[in-house]
């Protein structure tokens, strides 16, 4: 690497990809990432701060053409690369992107873009790449595995790529490959080795090890790919291995990594079991996190990205969490005695680190300490939210002793596909309910401080009036779920959990015996369930004198009252018609000559 050092900012959409990123580069010597952000109008912030202090702070910025998948995301990247080029002409522009087309990397090169590298290129090439487009110069990767046109031509019969490569030159091919084959091998062994070890690690973030064991199962398909795609066909008809052509390739990685891990660990621990668990809420937390149920959440006074930021913080401290546990060797025991004291736990520290920024906040003349001033609401919190999260105990003990869920009247295994969805709902709904009780105290005590509704607060709830009429609805709500929802729901034996949806955070049901609640159940809420039980009771009775009055009632309007005024009414016709009759008979006779 060059002496001057590579101060990069990364612009990248995919979260996974951006702390994988940021870990990969945090040990390389002589070089810093000064910041990552989601969005480009974040990047232009950032750089237009950097532009008043010290605009030696950033000298290269990496970027992805929006998600790197749809025309119009990589319209809009163009776009704000002709913006970069206009407003910093003198700041190099590198794309690390997942796209490949040439067409797009010769628009992007010809409005100012000075060096690009697909994603998934080896460090040492990418960070050799970056540092050449810092110091002034180009880099464009180009795959140089190329096969000329007379070789193929030489063949007369269509063969595979592999065949064809094989006749083109055959002995030092073969020497290429099998050297090919050994070093990427020791590289692959010794990049897995030191995954593992890291996996390893005690309290290691949640995101951290969702990247390092996917990195993981990348290994280990690429591992097993070498060994047989990079192996001559008659070496493996030897080995009495399937030629790789024969089958398709999804069918390779699943038997490759499925072949390691049944040597070298069994098929899921409790670790991989959370890592899956918690990699799938993590994708999950990507969709929107709009509120489309009929029930206010606290979180719903934060704009998105603050909902977003405290979901996954609480979700990277239970992680940590469950490390803790499993180095105390706990047992299901003690599990049920510390369940209050966990969520406790897991509540104080996501308030202290989600409020950490605002740890002093002016009010008049007094600068109050946020944290403490918000601690202070404890008991409210777990009397309202923490204490009524359901299922608390089935989902650690899943995660941490890989214990059956019980799920519609019976027992499915930790690794079923039910076990794995009802143990995601109970995650996400435990994220969002301790998030409500981080929002419930701010509420409570600094719902109109003018620096935290900047910070945090959707603009809707910028005013004064939507902030005290959101505090209602909350109000309402904990009233209605008090003394009506909540013993309905233990009647019903039921619980309602907060989910994360494609289209907003949603709500759901998940059956649960809850005989010991109801019996418990006294005053308005027990009044509840016996109105509940009276209505059960008497509403098909109801139903069936209703319907036997209502068959009474036609009977009469249609057979008596209806016969009877159809009579009458008959009667007054003929009358009228009699009368009639006469009367003409009578001028016909006063007509004639007498």
């Amino acid at each position: 690497m060059s002496d001057r050092p590579l101060k990069l900012l990364l612009i990248d959409q995919d979260p996974i990809f951006r702390l994988g990123l940021r870990v990969a580069l945090e040990g390389i010597p002589n070089l810093e990432v000064v910041g990552i952000v989601e969005t480009d109008t974040a990047a232009l912030q950032i750089l237009a701060e950097i532009a008043q202090e010290d605009p030696k702070q950033v000298n290269l910025l990496v970027l992805e053409f929006g998600n790197g998948r749809s025309i119009t995301s990589q319209q809009l990247g163009l776009q704000f690369c002709r913006q970069l080029q206009a407003l910093y002409p003198n700041l190099p522009i590198f794309l690390l992107s997942n796209v490949q087309e040439q067409g797009l990397l010769l628009a992007a090169k010809s409005i100012g873009v000075n060096g690009y590298c697909p994603k998934g290129t080896p460090l040492p090439e990418l960070v050799t790449a970056m540092q050449e487009v810092a110091d002034g110069g180009d880099y464009w990767f180009q795959d140089t595995e190329t096969i000329t046109t007379d070789a193929i031509n030489r063949i007369s019969t269509p063969h595979s790529c592999t065949d064809v490569i094989n006749r083109v030159s055959p002995l030092p091919f073969f020497k290429l490959r099998n050297n090919l084959r050994l070093s990427g091998i020791a590289y692959i062994e010794a990049t897995l080795t030191a995954v593992t070890v890291k996996l390893q690690v005690p309290g290691l973030p949640v995101l951290d090890r969702a990247i390092l064991a996917g990195r993981q199962r990348e290994l280990l398909a690429a591992d097993w790919l070498l060994n047989r795609l990079l192996v001559s066909s008659q070496e493996k008809q030897q080995e009495d291995i399937p030629i790789a052509d024969e089958l398709p390739l999804t069918a390779l990685l699943s038997s490759a990594i499925q072949q390691r891990q049944t040597v070298s660990s069994p098929l899921l621990s409790p670790g991989t079991l959370q890592s899956v668990l918690f990699a799938s809420c993590i994708t999950k937390l990507q969709f929107s996190l709009r509120n489309v149920t009929d029930v206010p959440l606290e979180i719903d006074i934060f704009r998105e990205d603050k909902k977003r930021e405290l979901l996954y913080l609480i979700l990277q401290k239970l992680a940590q969490q469950l490390d803790e546990l499993r180095a105390s060797q706990i047992d299901t025991n003690q599990l049920n005695e510390l369940k209050n004291t966990l969520i406790r736990d897991l509540w104080q520290v996501a308030i202290t680190d989600f409020f950490g920024k605002f740890s002093r906040i002016k009010i008049g003349d007094k600068n109050i300490e946020t944290v403490n001033l918000l601690m202070r609401n404890s008991e409210i919190v777990r009397m309202d939210i923490l204490n009524r999260i359901p299922l608390v105990i089935d989902l650690y003990s899943y995660l941490l002793f890989q214990t059956e869920l019980y799920i519609d009247n019976g027992y499915y295994p930790a690794v079923s596909d039910e076990a794995k969805s009802q143990a995601l709902m109970i995650l996400e709904n435990l994220l969002i309910q301790i998030a409500n009780g981080v929002a419930q105290p701010l509420l409570n005590s600094l719902a109109d401080v003018e620096a935290i509704k900047q910070n945090l607060y959707d603009r809707q709830f910028i005013s004064t009036r939507e902030i005290e009429r959101f505090r209602n609805d909350l109000s309402w709500k904990y009233r209605l779920k008090n003394y009506v929802n909540e013993p309905k729901a233990i009647f019903e034996s039921r619980y309602d959990l907060f989910v994360i949806a494609p289209r907003g955070i949603a709500k759901t049901s998940v059956y649960a015996p809850r005989n010991e609640e109801l019996v418990k159940l006294s005053n308005i809420p027990l009044v509840v369930t016996l109105l509940l039980e009276f209505s059960d009771a008497i509403a098909p009775r109801l139903k069936s004198l209703l319907a036997f009055v209502g068959s009474g009632i036609v009977f009469i309007l249609t057979q008596v009252i209806g016969r009877g005024l159809g009579l009458i009414g008959r009667g007054i016709l003929q009358g009228i018609g009699s009368v009639s009759f006469l009367e003409k008979n009578l001028r016909r006779n006063s007509d004639r000559p007498k």
